[in-house]
């Protein structure tokens, strides 16, 4: 289930209760994008905030390593939701005015995404009938208020404008998003990158699977609301966020792993899980003899797909993946109907096109024909099928 979050800390002693919100955020699998305005800056570190979320701090509207993607646009639209905490008095009448002069403003004014506020002020600042006309501003154009409470403020008075506790924002971002998973209640299990088999204590059998492809599957599914376990081989890939994670090497312990992750709703099996083992692995290296090469008996592993397929605990909807280099949708529909499989997603993987790649152009094979999908990102591919997923399975986002 892992959403992304923007949270904009602006200028405020209540800034260091943003740390807070960042440290709940991240136990509960959230990935927190963090922008820190310069009065933000006053109070707290950029170190501080990127140690605890993990991803880099954004501060500058004309930063050109980040504006050359236009980073306070794809800030807003990766969002799934944008908090600002604290909201002084006077990012919440920039928000009220439109002015968009800082890459928390510019992001704001560009997202079209829900807008959770927590305000943090001097009580005579949060009464200003300036600062109400704002606030009923902001929350006419689609703002959600994190209403302050009243105690005892840092200048020493008594009254409204603390900002809300940190428990009380984490609680409202879920009531955002907690009806938002449409895969809440499910279990998937993806297997991810290659299997190596072993042939000696240093060598093995493998193939160039990167395992990106595997990786964002799982990480959109976890993204919906699937309680998401991923089989991974050896790849250099970090553990996707909000998933399970086992990693295995060779098929036999993919296959293992797979069993006792059993019984779930949805498997996507995108490993390139090796074909064949050698029958005898030798207890130590082998050695030249000669010029002769050793002659290696291979023994064909148990084919994973066709496994669960036909496994008395198959899941609701069973995906493989067909890697091929010619025949791509003949072997395809055949894989899939032998292997009982529900989907085929087939790919050509001739000339180095796919392994390793960021990019991927799939055809979607089911009983009821072909989709091609065109060229795009791992991860656009990952999304579009989880999309797929989610309209098979009936549920509604």
């Amino acid at each position: 289930m892992q959403y992304s979050i923007v949270l904009i800390i602006s200028g405020s002693i209540a800034a260091y209760k943003s740390l807070d919100v960042i440290r709940r955020l991240r136990e509960r699998g959230y990935d927190v994008r963090s922008i820190l305005t310069k009065g933000g800056a006053e109070f707290i570190t950029p170190l501080s905030v990127a140690s605890l979320s993990g991803n880099p701090v954004y501060s500058d509207l004309f930063s050109l390593k980040d504006e050359v993607e236009m980073g306070h646009i794809r800030l807003s639209r990766e969002a799934d939701l944008i908090v600002v905490a604290p909201a002084s008095a006077d990012i919440i009448a920039k928000m009220a005015t439109g002015r968009a002069d800082d890459i928390a403003t510019a992001t704001l004014l560009a997202s079209n995404k829900k807008i959770l506020v927590a305000p943090a002020m001097n009580t005579q600042m949060w009464n200003h009938p300036a600062t109400k006309r704002n606030i009923k501003q902001i929350v006419q154009d689609g703002a959600i208020l994190i209403d302050p409470s009243a105690g005892s403020l840092a200048c020493g008075e008594i009254g409204a404008g603390r900002m809300a506790e940190p428990d009380d924002i984490v609680k409202a971002i879920e009531k955002q998003l907690g009806s938002n998973q449409p895969l809440k209640g499910t279990k998937a299990l993806v297997t991810s990158g290659p299997t190596h088999e072993a042939i000696d204590p240093v060598r093995y059998i493998g193939n160039q699977s990167s395992g990106k492809q595997g990786h964002a599957i799982a990480a959109a599914l976890a993204k919906q609301g699937a309680e998401t376990t991923l089989i991974s081989g050896p790849t250099s890939l970090a553990d996707p966020k909000g998933v399970s994670v086992k990693h295995v090497t060779s098929a036999a312990e993919m296959l293992q792993a797979c069993e006792k992750t059993l019984p779930v709703d949805i498997v996507v099996c995108a490993a390139a899980v090796g074909d064949w083992r050698v029958g005898k692995t030798a207890a130590g290296k082998i050695k030249k003899q000669g010029g002769a090469a050793p002659v290696l008996s291979l023994v064909e592993n148990v084919d994973i797909l066709e496994h669960l397929g036909h496994h008395k605990k198959r899941p609701k909807l069973v995906i493989g993946f067909a890697a091929e280099t010619e025949q791509l949708l003949k072997s395809a529909s055949g894989k899939r109907k032998n292997k009982n499989a529900d989907w085929i997603i087939a790919n050509d993987v001739s000339d180095g096109k796919v392994f390793g790649a960021d990019q991927n152009e799939v055809t979607l094979v089911t009983a009821k024909g072909e989709e091609h999908w065109p060229l795009m990102s791992k991860d656009a591919v990952a999304q579009k099928l989880v999309e797929k997923i989610i309209a098979q399975l009936g549920r509604k986002k």
